[in-house]
């Protein structure tokens, strides 16, 4: 380097960015803030727990309900068969979800089509929709279940897991179908005339350019109603099929220990935290893509 480029650097200005001293006191204000309430909610959630601890384990029937509910061996005894029995959950959530997921997308494409012609279409969807989302899951899985064996019909399965099945598409397919609707008509109208404008057919616009809007904002309540289908694949035990929650009330029937129920709940709970957490995480997300202008 020579001596001419050792002057110009000396003289160039200092382009790194030095933050006034108002700026730094107002973060380490603002630290400071964050710290005081993160210790106060913690102070007052460990004193909430104490004060709840104290008074359930002083009631007078503390012992025997521990005995009955929190016996950490049936706990040990009742947690192999209640993970045996949750691959059934499982595998009900990942088949339903799909089939309803896309049986509900299809009535709200039903429902939201237009034309004088295609009211039946959309007649029909409507009363599917209303019935099944007015019917108890419950009544539904006992139609289902007792029900269509009852018809005798060729070709009508008989197996207690895939009529379970079919009840809970059936009744969360409405569901969906109401979610993937008002993500379909809040996508503003102008969006559909320019795409028509542009030489878009009525399915090309719908394809292109409403639906990928349209699911994008639902993902949140589409992610709530899985979340709530993976704890109703319990239900199906009512049939018969072993899952997690039958697995439970079998060891409980031998044992007339109800501890097994307690450690199928908490193993619901522990798969179902994830999922809600992902779902905060996916509508904060979008709420903040939102109101910084960018694609909802």
């Amino acid at each position: 380097m020579t001596t001419s480029d050792l002057a110009k650097e000396a003289a160039a200005p200092d382009d790194t960015y030095t933050p006034s001293a108002r700026r730094l006191a107002r973060e380490r204000h603002r630290r400071s803030r964050t710290r005081r309430a993160t210790a106060v909610a913690a102070l007052s959630t460990a004193a909430t727990l104490a004060v709840l601890y104290v008074v359930v384990t002083r009631s007078p029937g503390w012992p025997r309900t521990k005995e009955t509910f929190f016996s950490a061996e049936y706990a040990r005894r009742a947690l192999p068969l209640v993970l045996d029995g949750l691959w059934l959950n499982l595998r009900l959530l990942v088949v339903c979800g799909a089939v309803a997921l896309a049986l509900g997308m299809l009535l709200a494409l039903a429902r939201t089509v237009r034309g004088p012609a295609l009211f039946p279409l959309r007649a029909l969807a409507t009363a599917y929709v209303d019935f099944f989302r007015g019917l108890p899951l419950i009544i539904c899985l006992l139609a289902v279940i007792f029900g269509l064996p009852a018809l005798r019909l060729q070709g009508v399965p008989t197996d207690p897991v895939v009529l379970g099945g079919i009840a809970l598409v059936l009744t969360y397919s409405a569901y969906l179908a109401e979610v993937f609707r008002a993500g379909i008509e809040s996508v503003h109208p102008a969006q559909r005339a320019a795409a028509r404008s542009l030489g878009l057919s009525s399915a090309q616009t719908m394809r292109f350019v409403v639906l990928p809007q349209a699911v994008r904002r639902v993902v949140p309540p589409l992610l709530n109603d899985l979340v709530s289908l993976q704890k109703d694949t319990g239900l199906v035990s009512i049939a018969g099929a072993v899952d997690a929650v039958y697995a439970a009330q079998i060891l409980a029937g031998k044992t007339f220990n109800y501890t097994p129920y307690v450690v199928a709940g908490l193993v619901f709970v522990v798969l179902t935290i994830p999922m809600t957490r992902f779902t905060d995480w996916v509508t904060a997300r979008m709420n903040r893509r939102q109101s910084q202008g960018g694609t909802v």
